[in-house]
């Protein structure tokens, strides 16, 4: 986990987006104080449709 202040993460977001990206949790602190978490979202595969869901629908 990397703590960071609100100056920083203004001057910097790109590079620390990076780095979430590759599954790093960014805490955002104002006055040492944590005010935000920025983690990457847990990944989900894609639900498969099933063949001939629409059939019979009209658009």
């Amino acid at each position: 986990m990397i703590k960071i202040n609100t100056a920083e993460a203004k001057a910097r977001l790109s590079h620390y987006l990076e780095r979430v990206e590759g599954g790093e949790t960014v805490v955002v602190c104002r006055r040492n104080v944590p005010i935000a978490e920025i983690r990457p979202l847990p990944k989900r595969p894609r639900e498969r449709r099933p063949v001939g869901i629409d059939r019979g629908m009209t658009i």
